[in-house]
């Protein structure tokens, strides 16, 4: 009987100990990925392809400028133009519309 009072007295202390691991554990994950913490799958791949557009973006720039120094002084669709011709890359068969938009936005500064 004794056993069974110390075991109970224990319980009854770590009894709120493990509640609140249990809630913790369930609850945990749900609160740290609305709050950012955690990166998923999705969104590095976002995050990738958003850099590798950025760095295209620039180099058509940079190419495009070369060419026609004042690309800034060019209508949209001339920009654009400009752009689809100088976002061809090796490796890369096609430019995506992605990236002649956003070569065409760097082509204004």
């Amino acid at each position: 009987m004794a056993d069974n009072a110390k075991t109970t007295t224990i319980w009854a202390r770590a009894k709120p100990l493990a509640i609140a691991l249990g809630i913790g554990l369930l609850v945990g994950p749900f609160v740290s990925n609305a709050m950012g913490w955690q990166v998923t799958s999705s969104v590095a791949k976002a995050r990738v392809h958003s850099g590798v557009l950025e760095q295209h973006a620039m180099i058509c720039a940079a190419k495009a400028r070369a060419e026609v120094p004042t690309a800034a002084k060019l209508d949209r669709d001339a920009r654009g133009k400009l752009a689809e011709r100088m976002a061809v890359l090796p490796g890369v068969p096609e430019p995506g519309w992605e990236v002649t938009n956003a070569c065409t936005d760097l082509l204004l500064n």
